[in-house]
C-alpha cells in the first residue's frame, strides 16, 4: 500500500542529491504554495530559495567546479527578450518625473528569477502536478473565503444601501486571501484554467494511471541530479496523495468559478472564457457547440445583479469603470504621442496624468496610477521599444509553448501535455485580460503567471535529461 509517508520518502529522494540544491527546491515549492495566501511570505519563500541556490552554484571546490562546468544555468528560451523589456525598463527612469517611483516599479523586476528557479529546480512532472493540485485546492479554499466575503457585502448592502445594491457591490468586492479584488481575480482566473486544462485532459491520464512515463519522471531528478542509489524500481510509485474521485477536482472548479463570477470582474470573465475555448478546442472540440447554449442559458438563470454587470457594457458612458478607461486610453495616448521612446517613467502615470487631459478638462473620480491596460501601460511610462520588447516576450512565449507541445505529442507524453496547455490557456487569459487591466504589474498575478509560463519550459529540461540518460544506459 502506498501511504503518505512512502510519498514523502519517495518525493524527497527525487530532489537533488546537493544538500543547499535540494533546500533551493524546497524552498521553491513554498513559495509556489503560498502564491494565493500570502505574498509576503511567497517572496520571502522566493528570496530564500534563490539565496540558497546561488550558494549551491558556488564552485568553492575544484570538484565542484568541475561539477558547476556540466551542470550549467538554465533559463527558459526567452532571454534576449526578457532582457531588452528589463533593460528598457530601466533607462525609462532616468527619464521620470520622479525616479524613486520609477526605481521601485523597475524592482519587480526580481520576480523573472522565478523563471530561473522553476526551470532548474523543479525535479520532475510529477513535482509539477503536485504543486497545481495543491495551488488547486488552496484556491478552492480561497473561493470559499471569497463567496463568504459577498454573503457579508451582500447584507450590508441590503441594509445600508437598498436602492443601490448593484452600485456598492462593484465598489466593495471580494478578495479572498488577497489585499485586492484585482490581485483575487486574476489569481483565480490563472487557477481556474489549469484546474481547466488538467480536468479535460483524457480521464485515464488525469487519474494517474500512466505508470511507465511516471516512473521514468519520478527516478530523475533537477537537471539529472538524482539522489545516490535512488531508481524508479527503488520509488514506492507514481502516485501521490490527491482526492481519487474526479468529482472531488469538478467541485473545486465549480467554487473557483463561483468566486470569479462574484468577485464582478468583467475582464476576468472574458480571460476565462477564451482560456476555456482553446482548451475546449483542443480536448473537446464538440463541446464548441455547446459553450453558447451554456452561456446564454447561464446569462438567463442568473441573478439579476449579474445580468445588470453583463448589460453594463452596451452603455459604457453609464458605468464609471468603462467611461474611465476610455478617460485613461486617450490620456495614455498622448503620453505615447510626446514621449514615444522612454514614455513618462514607471509608475509616473498618476503624477502626471493631468497634464495629458484635454484642456479645460478634469479627470473623471477614480483609480489613475495605471491605465489598466498593459500594452498601453508599457508604452506610455517606459516608450515603445520597451513595449515591443514586451511583445516580442509573450508571442516568443506562446512559439516555443507550440513547439513543447508537439515534441510531447509525438512522444506520446499524454501526462504532461495538460501543463502546457495550462500555460497557454493562462496566456490567453492574462493577455485577454491585460487588455482592460494592468495584470502584469501586480505582483501576485505576476508570480503565478510565471510560474506556470515556466512549466513548459521545465517539462523540456526534464525530456532532454532522459533523452541524455537513454543514450547513456544504451551506451
Amino acid at each position: 500500500m502506498f501511504t503518505r509517508e512512502d510519498f514523502l520518502a519517495s518525493a524527497w529522494a527525487e530532489f537533488p542529491a546537493s544538500a543547499c540544491a535540494r533546500w533551493a527546491a524546497v524552498f521553491f515549492s513554498l513559495s509556489v504554495l503560498t502564491m494565493v495566501i500570502s505574498l509576503a511570505a511567497s517572496q520571502a519563500f522566493l528570496a530564500a530559495a534563490g539565496v540558497v541556490y546561488v550558494i549551491d552554484l558556488w564552485p568553492s571546490q575544484s570538484a565542484r567546479a568541475r561539477n558547476f562546468k556540466t551542470l550549467p544555468i538554465l533559463f527558459p528560451a526567452v532571454k534576449l527578450p526578457l532582457a531588452l523589456f528589463c533593460l528598457w525598463s530601466i533607462v525609462s527612469v532616468f527619464w521620470a518625473t520622479d525616479r524613486a517611483l520609477g526605481s521601485f516599479a523597475v524592482r519587480k523586476l526580481v520576480l523573472f528569477l522565478i523563471w530561473l528557479l522553476a526551470v532548474n529546480l523543479v525535479v520532475s512532472a510529477r513535482h509539477i502536478k503536485f504543486l497545481y493540485q495543491v495551488l488547486f485546492i488552496e484556491s478552492a479554499i480561497a473561493g470559499l473565503v471569497g463567496a463568504g466575503q459577498f454573503a457579508m457585502l451582500y447584507r450590508a448592502a441590503r441594509a445600508n444601501h437598498p436602492a443601490r445594491i448593484y452600485d456598492f457591490l462593484t465598489v466593495e468586492r471580494i478578495h479572498g486571501f488577497m489585499g485586492h479584488w484585482m490581485n483575487f481575480g486574476g489569481q483565480q482566473m490563472l487557477v481556474f484554467v489549469a484546474l481547466a486544462a488538467f480536468l479535460l485532459m483524457p480521464p485515464v491520464v488525469q487519474a494517474g494511471i500512466d505508470p511507465g512515463a511516471l516512473a521514468r519522471d519520478s527516478a530523475l531528478g533537477a537537471r539529472g541530479r538524482r539522489s545516490p542509489g535512488y531508481t524508479a524500481q527503488s520509488s514506492p510509485g507514481p502516485r501521490i496523495p490527491n482526492p481519487k474521485s474526479r468529482f472531488v477536482w469538478w467541485a473545486m472548479l465549480a467554487v473557483i468559478s463561483l468566486s470569479i463570477v462574484l468577485n464582478f470582474t468583467r475582464g476576468v470573465w472574458l480571460g476565462c472564457f477564451i482560456a476555456v475555448v482553446y482548451l475546449t478546442g483542443r480536448r473537446r472540440p464538440r463541446w464548441l457547440f455547446v459553450l453558447p447554449v451554456l452561456m446564454l442559458l447561464g446569462y438567463l438563470v442568473a441573478p439579476s445583479l449579474f445580468r445588470q454587470r453583463v448589460d453594463s457594457l452596451r452603455h459604457p458612458s453609464r458605468d464609471p469603470s468603462l467611461s474611465i478607461r476610455f478617460e485613461m486610453w486617450s490620456v495614455g495616448l498622448r503620453m505615447i504621442e510626446r514621449h514615444p521612446w522612454v514614455g513618462v517613467g514607471p509608475n509616473n502615470i498618476e503624477l502626471v496624468y493631468d497634464f495629458y487631459l484635454p484642456s479645460g478638462k478634469t479627470a473623471e473620480r477614480g483609480y489613475h496610477s495605471h491605465l489598466h491596460d498593459n500594452f498601453l501601460q508599457f508604452a506610455a511610462e517606459r516608450g515603445l521599444p520597451c513595449l515591443a520588447a514586451w511583445t516580442w516576450l509573450m508571442v516568443a512565449l506562446l512559439w516555443h509553448y507550440r513547439k513543447i507541445r508537439r515534441q510531447l505529442v509525438r512522444a506520446h507524453r499524454e501526462n504532461e501535455i495538460w501543463l502546457v496547455d495550462a500555460a497557454i490557456a493562462a496566456w490567453l487569459a492574462i493577455v485577454v485580460e491585460g487588455c482592460f487591466e494592468f495584470n502584469f504589474g501586480t505582483s501576485p498575478v505576476l508570480m503565478l503567471f510565471l510560474f506556470m509560463s515556466a512549466t513548459p519550459f521545465a517539462i523540456a529540461e526534464l525530456d532532454k535529461d532522459k533523452r541524455l540518460e537513454g543514450q547513456t544506459g544504451a551506451a
